[in-house]
C-alpha cells in the first residue's frame, strides 16, 4: 500500500511558514546554462523563426517584449536578434527533480506548481534553522550551487502571500510578508493580483468601485458573497489576510479539455488539424469565458488498436490565445503522427490553470453536435 503525505492542518491559532520558490526563465535559464554561447542573449525556447510558439523566453528576450506562449512571428518581430532554441524536456523534468530533492530535503510538505515552482510549509522544517526566511535563503543557495540556476522567492503566513511575494523581487530576489506588514500590503493590492479575480472580473469589479484591496476590506463577508457569488467568500478571506489553504503535498493537477471518438478512423493530417480545430475551439471558449488559462496543453491520441498515446508542452507563461492553442496542438500532432499515423479518438487539454477548477480534479467539457 502507497501512502500519501498528509498536508499540513494546523490549529487556527498557530501561524504556518509558508514559502514559494518560483525558478527564474526556467527553461530558458537551463539551455543558457548548458550552452554558454547562449548567455546574456535573447532566446526563446521552442517555436522557430517562421512558426510555432515560445515556450519559454530569457529576461534578455523579455526586455522586448517577448513572451511565453506568443507566436515565434510576433517574437521575431519584436525582437529581430532573438535566438531560437528547441526545448529539452526531458533535460528540464531532470533538473526540476535536482531541485524538488532539495525542497524535500527541508520538509515533507512540497506542493509542486509545475517544473519550476512550488510550496513548502516549513513550520516544522527536517533540518535548518527555524526562520521561513533563512530557509528560503538557504533553499536558493542550494539551488544555485547544484544547479548554477537562480531561484526567487516568498515567504509568509499563508499561501497567497508568498506566491504574490516571489514575484516581487525577480528575478534572484527574495520578498517576506509579515503577518503586522500583510494588511498594508494586502491593502494596497490591485484587485486583478488577488487569487481567483481573472482579467474580466477586475474589469467588472473596478466599474463597481472596487479597484484595490482596501475597497474590498470594507465589505462584510456576507457582502462580499452577494456582489461576487461563490468566489466572494474566497475572496474576503484572501483579501483580509485568513488564506488557510493548507500546502498539499498529494494536489492532482485540474485541467479543462475535450474529446471525441469518430464514428470511421481518420488517416490524414489535415482531417486530424480539422478536428483539433473543432476541439481547441470548444476549450477555449469555456478559458475565455471564465478567464482561465493555462500553461501545459496535452494531445490525447486512441489508435485503432485501443492503444493511448498522449504528449505534452509546457509554457512559463499561460496560454492566452486560440490561435496559440490550435499552433501547439498542431505542432503535438506533427512530431508523433508518424507513431500514430491512424486515429479513432483525439483529445486536447489545458492544465496549470491560473486558478483551480472548483468541481472536481478534471472537466471534460460536455457538448453536443458534431464538428463543422
Amino acid at each position: 500500500m502507497k501512502w500519501k503525505r498528509k498536508a499540513n492542518r494546523l490549529p487556527p491559532n498557530k501561524a504556518r511558514k509558508i514559502i514559494h520558490v518560483d525558478m527564474d526563465a526556467f527553461f530558458a535559464s537551463v539551455e543558457q546554462r548548458d550552452n554558454p554561447e547562449l548567455r546574456g542573449k535573447p532566446i526563446a525556447v521552442g517555436g522557430s523563426k517562421m512558426r510555432g510558439v515560445v515556450a519559454a523566453a530569457s529576461y534578455e528576450a523579455r526586455v522586448f517584449g517577448v513572451r511565453s506562449a506568443m507566436p515565434s512571428v510576433t517574437a521575431k518581430r519584436l525582437c529581430p536578434h532573438l535566438i531560437f532554441v528547441k526545448h529539452n524536456f526531458e533535460r528540464y523534468k531532470e533538473v526540476s527533480h535536482q531541485i524538488r530533492e532539495i525542497f524535500l530535503s527541508y520538509t515533507d510538505l512540497v506542493e509542486p506548481l509545475s517544473l519550476d515552482e512550488a510550496f513548502l510549509d516549513v513550520t516544522e522544517p527536517k533540518r535548518g534553522p527555524a526562520s521561513a526566511t533563512l530557509i528560503a535563503k538557504a533553499i536558493r543557495q542550494e539551488i544555485y550551487e547544484t544547479t548554477q540556476l537562480t531561484a526567487s522567492a516568498g515567504v509568509s503566513f499563508n499561501k497567497f502571500l508568498a506566491k504574490v511575494a516571489s514575484d516581487i523581487n525577480k528575478p534572484n530576489g527574495m520578498k517576506v510578508i509579515t503577518r503586522e506588514e500583510a494588511p498594508a500590503f494586502l491593502a494596497s493590492l490591485p484587485v486583478k493580483d488577488f487569487h481567483g479575480v481573472g482579467k474580466k472580473t477586475a474589469e467588472r469589479m473596478g466599474r463597481m468601485g472596487f479597484r484595490s484591496g482596501a475597497d474590498l476590506m470594507a465589505l462584510s463577508e456576507l457582502e462580499m458573497a452577494s456582489r461576487f457569488g461563490k468566489m466572494g467568500r474566497h475572496l474576503y478571506k484572501i483579501v483580509n489576510g485568513l488564506d488557510d489553504r493548507p500546502v498539499n503535498p498529494n494536489r492532482i493537477r485540474k485541467s479543462v479539455g475535450a474529446e471525441r471518438t469518430y464514428s470511421e478512423d481518420v488517416s490524414t493530417r489535415a482531417i486530424m488539424r480539422g478536428k483539433l480545430d473543432w476541439l481547441a475551439e470548444k476549450i477555449f471558449s469555456y478559458l475565455k469565458e471564465r478567464d482561465n488559462y493555462g500553461r501545459t496543453i496535452t494531445l490525447k491520441m486512441k489508435s485503432p488498436d485501443f492503444i493511448i498515446h498522449t504528449r505534452s508542452k509546457s509554457f512559463s507563461g499561460e496560454v492566452r490565445s486560440l490561435s496559440a492553442l490550435k499552433e501547439i496542438a498542431y505542432q503535438l500532432l506533427d512530431e508523433n503522427i508518424e507513431d500514430v499515423p491512424v486515429v479513432r479518438l483525439l483529445g486536447l487539454s489545458v492544465s496549470n490553470l491560473e486558478r483551480e477548477n472548483p468541481d472536481g480534479v478534471q472537466l471534460l467539457i460536455p457538448f453536443d453536435g458534431e464538428e463543422e
